[in-house]
């Protein structure tokens, strides 16, 4: 563990995701309440529930944490604090209301604009990820790293087939086999766990979607950047990061010599 967070800090995480994971399970394939967000994507009434169970565990008792989720008002006195939770309640909402068993329950503790412990519970799945800083990544308490090295033709990664046909590519991809997987914090935690080679996303996102997956990436031995190879930083005023790519060490820098060529 490092001196930045303690052990109860890691414990009230795990205990807290699976708290809210289990909440979220109850609602999953009942047909719960949904509606479609201004900025087009869903919510339900299962998201708002694992929303403030993660909020009650984590911060109603811990006044001195700030706070980021996507189902909660960003009123940005998180940028007064040292150490935020940023979470995720459901990741990948609209499997969840399809059913489909590609959604997780994500959070990580940011201190100074860097993750320090994370965890991204699949509650269907019955699959934690965990990692702490210096300490690993691991997969219900099995270790677990990134496939390396891997080369880019036949390689897998986690992203939709339509985004490596695009016309924003300057060539065309090798024999790459694409899969696509709703939530995007599972995505990096396949990547992490060495299930898939690695993972594209040009799209922009936020904190709360790649925070926690960004150190189990990198506690698992591989890179994780935007399109253009920039290193993340969370917690600023703006939560908007600009996109994600991830990979082992070696397929990660064949990914950025073609996506940093890439119009966005």
């Amino acid at each position: 563990m490092t001196e930045n967070v303690t052990n109860e800090e890691f414990d009230l995480l795990i205990r807290a995701v699976r708290e809210a994971g289990a909440t979220a399970l109850s609602y999953y394939g009942n047909n719960p309440r949904s509606d479609t967000k201004a900025d087009g994507t869903s919510v339900s009434e299962a998201d708002h529930a694992a929303n403030d169970v993660l909020e009650q565990q984590l911060v109603t008792d811990h006044q001195a944490y700030g706070w980021l989720s996507e189902e909660s008002e960003d009123d940005l006195s998180r940028l007064r604090h040292t150490k935020v939770w940023m979470v995720d309640p459901i990741d990948g909402t609209r499997a969840f209301l399809k059913p489909a068993p590609e959604w997780t329950v994500s959070a990580a503790l940011v201190v100074d604009g860097a993750p320090e412990i994370a965890a991204v519970f699949n509650p269907v799945k019955d699959e934690l990820f965990h990692a702490r800083r210096g300490g690993g990544t691991f997969l219900n308490d099995t270790p677990v790293t990134v496939r390396e090295p891997v080369d880019l033709d036949g390689a897998c990664l986690a992203a939709s087939p339509g985004l490596l046909r695009s016309s924003r590519w300057t060539r065309p991809w090798p024999n790459v086999k694409a899969v696509w997987v709703n939530s995007i914090a599972y995505r990096l935690a396949l990547v992490a766990a060495g299930m898939c080679d690695g993972t594209i996303s040009m799209s922009g996102k936020n904190d709360w979607d790649i925070a926690a997956a960004d150190l189990l990436v990198r506690e698992a031995g591989g890179r994780m950047t935007d399109h253009e190879g920039r290193e993340f930083t969370y917690n600023r005023e703006s939560t908007r990061q600009l996109s994600v790519v991830a990979a082992g060490p070696a397929l990660h820098s064949a990914l950025i010599e073609r996506t940093s060529q890439a119009t966005i």
